[in-house]
């Protein structure tokens, strides 16, 4: 009898971890999904597709230090782009996903081949009205450790400059 319980709850132990387990990799499965077609719609020049994949308060950091797009600042500076019939054109070769225990939040990162060659991005998604949205994006320019000194050298000058205003217009 006892033997019977103890493999009864075992199943069900494995049972609900099975289901749980299968639920989180849909989840990822679908959040991947959202991804991929958010890089393809900019690769596309499809900019409908691309900002339905963001949220409406969703935020864009880019590369460049005075780049932190608001979704409506975004969408007026990326139309010419898109217009052109060619955005940018991202592709995910590594991409790691997490979510919350509910389910309706999740954030990443991933390594992207670009025209700027390897970058980073990283982000948090937000499941809105049972659809996955992009809330806030930061896109990143991978430097190998090794080169850390020259690009500090390439950018130094803007750099200064720019801590210098941000310093005053922060006080």
């Amino acid at each position: 009898m006892k033997n019977t319980v103890k493999s009864f709850l075992v199943i069900c132990f494995l049972s609900i971890y099975s289901y749980t387990t299968a639920q989180i990799n849909s989840e990822k499965a679908v959040i991947n999904s959202t991804l991929d077609n958010w890089h393809k719609a900019a690769s596309e020049a499809n900019f409908e597709t691309y900002f339905n994949l963001m949220s409406n308060d969703g935020v864009f950091i880019g590369t460049d230090a005075t780049e932190n797009w608001q979704n409506k600042a975004f969408k007026t500076f990326s139309k010419p782009y898109f217009d052109k019939g060619k955005a940018w054109s991202f592709t995910a070769i590594e991409r790691n996903i997490y979510t919350n225990k509910t389910k309706d939040f999740a954030w990443f990162d991933e390594l992207l081949d670009t025209q700027m060659k390897i970058c980073r991005g990283s982000g948090v998604l937000e499941k809105v009205n049972g659809e996955w949205k992009i809330k806030h994006y930061v896109l990143s320019i991978a430097i190998p450790n090794e080169n850390v000194n020259g690009v500090i050298k390439l950018k130094e000058s803007f750099d200064n400059q720019l801590i210098t205003t941000l310093k005053k217009d922060n006080r």
